[in-house]
């Protein structure tokens, strides 16, 4: 008898240890620039002002960990296989953090009084279409934002995520190295259309917006950003991953050209620099659409690199990486709940004084890590290391 190919478990390959920190240092960096989001209108200011380039960067590392974790197994598992694990892995996140929405959704309504209109129909299948991570149109918008999922804002990345995962499955998986590298070259026009303002496809009526801000709305526009988004990034850290192998050498493991002692601090110093630096020349113009191309296009993936190419040497940096990538996805996947709630008070206490307002806002930090911390080890591993003994590791002959 002979095993089918689809069920034989594949044990998890060695991690990045570098990258897996790094991810966790731009999820914790989204945490706080949508702390300082709300209080834009208030203070005329964002101190973390390029916070959202933290998706971009995700996509990067995305495609790298893809090509790396994938790209040399398609012989011992078949396409339904690889989407067995890529949903075993993401999608018990994606149930909690739209039920953690769901439970808050109400204790936002001084900043979101929609919420308070909605009818309980719409309210069930927009938390049906969420836990199916299937986007909702405007037309099912019950905050009042236009959301994928009006319950978790940023799961809006994750739908991209999967669809990434789709394509690389069917599509970029058979592509040669110089194919993958022409397609990711075509792709990032799409990057320097946003950036510079181009707009050659006619998507901006009202004017360019020189930024990559967007994609979490069922818009020609907002899809148009949200596949820019992901497919340059995307593409290159697949790309990075099929380089590296064939530089690999006994005196360069890795393969990557860029080693750094010390290499998870520098990076993350670079991560936070390039997330927080002011708009350049404003907030939207050339000058910082400049500034956003160089960052997808050349810094990310140098980063990348960096990190790949770089290993932790003692024992306090190997464990803040393990924690921050441990905390990653679940910090980043469940936080929004709590900045509608952070929204929601702000909104009904505008002349509040200013220590109340940062009290609030460490509040909202420590919350989301405690949650973060607590829905990982109380629900999301033990799911997923049910899920894998219970349908990753069944067995079927023929």
């Amino acid at each position: 008898m002979r095993m089918a190919k689809e069920n034989v478990y594949l044990a998890s390959k060695p991690r990045y240890e570098i990258l897996d920190g790094l991810r966790g240092v731009a999820a914790l960096m989204v945490v706080v620039f949508h702390c300082f989001e709300t209080y834009v209108p208030v203070f005329k200011t964002q101190i973390v002002n390029h916070g959202y380039l933290a998706v971009d960067f995700f996509f990067v590392l995305s495609g790298f960990v893809i090509g790396y974790a994938y790209d040399d197994r398609w012989d011992k598992m078949t396409t339904w296989g690889f989407f067995k694990r890529r949903l075993t892995r993401l999608h018990p996140m994606v149930i909690a953090g739209t039920l953690i929405g769901a439970a808050l959704f109400f204790f936002s309504g001084p900043a979101f009084p929609k919420t308070l209109e909605v009818e309980g129909w719409k309210f069930a299948l927009c938390l049906v279409m969420g836990l199916l991570i299937l986007p909702c149109p405007n037309s099912l918008d019950i905050r009042g934002w236009g959301e994928l999922n009006s319950f978790n804002g940023p799961q809006w990345t994750l739908t991209f995520e999967y669809i990434g995962n789709i394509l690389y499955a069917f599509v970029f998986r058979h592509l040669p190295r110089i194919a993958l590298a022409v397609f990711c070259v075509f792709c990032a026009f799409f990057t320097l259309d946003l950036t510079m303002g181009w707009d050659v496809f006619g998507f901006f009526p009202d004017g360019p917006q020189y930024t990559v801000i967007g994609g979490w709305s069922l818009t020609g526009q907002q899809i148009y950003i949200g596949f820019t988004r992901l497919l340059y990034p995307f593409l290159c850290g697949l790309l990075i991953s099929r380089i590296l192998p064939t530089h690999r050498s006994e005196s360069n493991p890795s393969g990557s050209p860029i080693h750094l002692k010390g290499g998870f601090w520098w990076c993350s110093l670079a991560l936070v620099v390039l997330f927080s630096i002011p708009c350049i020349g404003g907030r939207t113009g050339v000058p910082d659409g400049i500034y956003q191309a160089v960052c997808i296009l050349l810094l990310f993936p140098v980063i990348v690199l960096a990190g790949s190419g770089s290993v932790t040497t003692d024992k306090m940096s190997t464990a803040v990486c393990k924690w921050l990538g441990a905390i990653s996805y679940p910090i980043y996947i469940t936080h929004y709940p709590i900045m509608y709630m952070q929204m929601g008070w702000v909104a009904a206490n505008p002349d509040a004084p200013v220590w109340m307002h940062i009290m609030v806002n460490l509040g909202v930090v420590f919350l989301s890590i405690v949650l973060a911390w607590g829905v990982l080890k109380i629900y999301d591993e033990p799911v997923r290391e049910w899920l894998k003994d219970h349908w990753l590791k069944r067995k079927k002959y023929y």
